[in-house]
């Protein structure tokens, strides 16, 4: 697009909201919706249409982010990379690691030390380690959630440029939420590590705001536009809380019938989409703007199907939702009435979270490869692409961005695209 890169700097720093079609800034994409318009390939394998692959300083869970010609993924080093020898704790490292977007080549990586004690390597622990957190960027900063280790923000050089606070508690299923920027507010669910919801200075670091009573939470808040202005919206024990991004008071809440929660809304034309499945699964359609206890008063719908951990996708009317233990379903948007209800086959376990490219689903799952659906109607299995050379797991979900759908293992990040 830029003839100079001097001056396409230039011009990112000036206005460093202003990402292009081509950008994933943050955990699911744009406005974390989870969907891109780009068609990309629907089958793939250790050789077929793998542009680029790149071995990872380490095993993680979060997910690559994109902006212009560069991939963000975080990682974690030594300690708990074998279960039954995880070494020692005080030597946990967390990179942020920097990738050029066409060549695969590593650019910068980043190691920062973890402040311990942190949860051992045992139990839940090991099912996703301690790199579950997605970065996010504005365009002008990186911004990472380390847990207890706290909130750090980077230049798009790699260099440090503040650490915040937000708690030090920690859990046995570890922590994960993944923050996100709304104008000049960096917004981390720190559940864990002090049951709140956070707001800080995304230039400074400093704490704007702190909502309490955020307690069993594993979901990233999403930026919800509303009637009334924007809200944040996060899934807590029992409750879904919309907040105000500005000042972090509790606008409305809406009453959930489980005890904890994993996923992140969706939300469109002012309609936020919750669901949970820790115990009683469940779906919730509901009116964003209300205030006070919304639970009678803005419900539109809710059905008895739900996911524990991935999130839904939104999709032309439809939202596709996938459990951890794979079940699929497709419902209305506009009624909750459930198109299908279906069922992967031998999908073992699903931490990732869903993407749509153009017409297709991508649900990654752990250890079975990336299965590929179509976003309509009828439930059909169109691929099951695995990777016989990497035998680790797979618990990020996909990013995708001009053409190519951005993967990450414990071991490797690839780059599948089409070969021609």
């Amino acid at each position: 697009m830029f003839h100079s890169p001097i001056l396409a700097r230039a011009l990112l720093c000036a206005a460093p909201l202003l990402f292009v079609a081509a950008d994933w800034p943050q955990f699911r994409g744009p406005g974390s919706r989870a969907v891109s318009p780009d068609e990309v390939p629907t089958t793939w394998d250790d050789t077929k249409n793998i542009v680029w692959k790149t071995e990872l300083p380490g095993p993680g869970s979060s997910s690559p982010i994109v902006l212009g010609d560069r991939v963000y993924v975080t990682s974690y080093s030594g300690y708990g990379l074998k279960r039954h020898k995880p070494g020692e704790i005080e030597n946990l490292k967390r990179h942020l690691v920097a990738v050029d977007r066409a060549s695969g080549q590593i650019v910068w990586d980043t190691p920062i030390a973890a402040k311990t004690p942190e949860q051992e390597y045992s139990g839940f622990e090991t099912e996703h380690g301690y790199a579950s957190s997605t970065p996010t960027t504005d365009g002008e900063r990186l911004y990472v959630f380390y847990g207890r280790s706290g909130v750090y923000a980077f230049d798009m050089d790699g260099e440090l440029l503040w650490e915040a606070d937000v708690g030090t508690g920690t859990h046995i299923w570890g922590t994960g939420t993944s923050p996100v920027v709304h104008e000049n507010v960096l917004i981390v669910n720190a559940s864990i590590e002090s049951g709140s919801v956070v707001g800080l200075d995304k230039t400074t670091g400093k704490e704007l705001w702190r909502a309490t009573g955020a307690l069993s939470s594993w979901g990233s808040p999403k930026v919800v536009e509303a009637p009334g202005g924007a809200e944040i919206v996060v899934l807590v024990k029992a409750r879904v809380l919309g907040l105000d991004p500005a000042t972090g008071e509790q606008l409305w809440q809406c009453a959930l019938e489980d005890d904890g929660a994993c996923s992140t809304a969706v939300s469109e034309d002012g309609i936020v989409y919750a669901t949970s499945g820790g115990g009683k699964k469940f779906m919730l359609a509901i009116r964003a703007g209300g205030r006070g206890d919304v639970t009678q008063s803005h419900v539109v719908w809710k059905q008895d199907v739900g996911s524990n951990i991935p999130s839904p996708i939104l999709h032309n009317g439809r939202i596709y939702d996938v459990d951890n233990r794979g079940r699929a379903v497709c419902l209305n948007a506009e009624t909750g009435e459930i198109v299908y209800r279906e069922r992967l086959p031998k999908p073992g376990i699903i931490y990732a979270s869903p993407v749509a490219a153009g017409n297709q689903l991508y649900v990654v799952s752990r250890r079975r490869g990336t299965f590929v659906l179509p976003a309509a109607d009828e439930f059909e299995v169109l691929a099951q692409n695995k990777f016989t050379s990497d035998k680790s797991q797979c618990n990020g979900s996909p990013a995708i961005s001009d053409g190519r759908l951005f993967l990450r293992s414990d071991k490797m990040l690839y780059c599948i695209g089409d070969e021609s």
